[in-house]
């Protein structure tokens, strides 16, 4: 079965950084595009950033310049550098994997992060 398992979530104050990891199994990873989604309480989950299965990136514009994503096919782990952090990235982070081709989409458990004083 597939399995995506996030890690690297914590307590930051702001202008701290982060790196999330994602760590996938069960899956044909370099096939997969990867990304990072967000989620508080009472709002939508959204997109964070998002890697491409040819390595192409997108982020949100709330991020851009701020963070990174990267892949390592290889090792099949996505991470997520997050610099200059601000309390509104306060949230539940999300590892997500899709395929459109194969209709297959997999979500990991979620790590928190948390930015404050």
């Amino acid at each position: 079965q597939a399995q995506l398992v996030e890690s690297g979530g914590g307590l930051v104050q702001p202008g701290g950084s982060l790196r999330l990891s994602c760590a996938a199994s069960g899956i044909i990873f370099r096939m997969y595009d990867m990304a990072w989604y967000r989620q508080v309480p009472g709002k939508q989950r959204e997109l964070v950033a998002r890697i491409v299965a040819g390595g192409n990136t997108n982020y949100a514009d709330s991020v851009k310049g701020r963070f990174t994503i990267s892949r390592d096919n290889a090792k099949k782990t996505v991470s997520l550098q997050m610099n200059s952090l601000k309390p509104e990235d306060t949230a539940l982070y999300y590892c997500n994997a899709n395929h459109i081709e194969v209709r297959s989409n997999y979500w990991g458990q979620g790590t928190q992060v948390t930015v404050s004083s």
